[in-house]
């Protein structure tokens, strides 16, 4: 029996160990992600052939070198940041991934990602503002709280009458994990910026070649 409480006890802290472990302290590294979803193509129906040109959004947010960080139970921290460096081209980059994969309101469209002066010939030119994109994760003992937030604005110029529509949407999201994984900041930061492109397509349409609200 005591030999038994003996090996009990020892797996006890063996696992305590291995939970601590992976709140432990940071060493102030930068973990870099992957952020753009991948969405499954779905059935397409043909549309007018309309041009769309989808500009990298404009980074506003006061702290540009991160998009957040990793609070370690024994002190210092991981800061996150997406590949490249570049929230704006990110959003954009994600924007045009669905657009090729599903249409807008399943009908297929002329859309590339390009710079200002690479406009010419764009029946809709979509442009955008990053007022605030973030990940952060706090360690705790037994588990990590994570959260992910965003918060922008998305701008639509259309040719054919000089019109534009503007469309502001925010978000978040949030989790707790038992054993923590950097995956599970990439994980949370996806559907983030899933959620935004998704709820954006949903409240606007194309007629006419130019981009309207659905809605009045």
């Amino acid at each position: 029996m005591k030999n038994q409480l003996l090996r009990v006890g020892a797996g006890l802290l063996l696992s305590v160990g291995l939970l601590t472990a992976s709140g432990c302290g940071g060493s102030g590294q930068t973990v870099y992600f992957d952020v753009i979803p991948k969405p499954q193509p779905g059935p397409l129906v043909e549309a007018e052939p309309v041009k769309i040109v989808i500009q990298p959004f404009e980074d506003r947010r006061a702290e540009k070198n991160r998009v957040g960080m990793r609070t370690h139970l024994w002190g210092g921290v991981t800061y996150f940041n997406v590949s490249g460096e570049k929230p704006g081209e990110v959003y954009a980059q994600a924007l045009a991934e669905q657009l090729k994969a599903k249409g807008w309101q399943g009908q297929a469209w002329n859309v590339r990602v390009a710079s200002a002066g690479a406009v010419a010939d764009a029946d809709i030119v979509i442009s955008g503002q990053i007022f605030e994109f973030a990940a952060n994760a706090k360690s705790r003992l037994f588990s990590t709280y994570l959260t992910a937030s965003n918060k922008l604005t998305i701008t639509a110029q259309n040719n054919v009458d000089r019109s534009a529509t503007s469309r502001s949407l925010e978000g978040s999201q949030s989790d707790t994990v038992f054993w923590f994984g950097d995956e599970d900041v990439q994980r949370l930061l996806k559907a983030t910026i899933k959620e935004t492109i998704e709820r954006y397509l949903s409240d606007t349409t194309i007629s006419q070649r130019a981009l309207r609200p659905s809605r009045p």
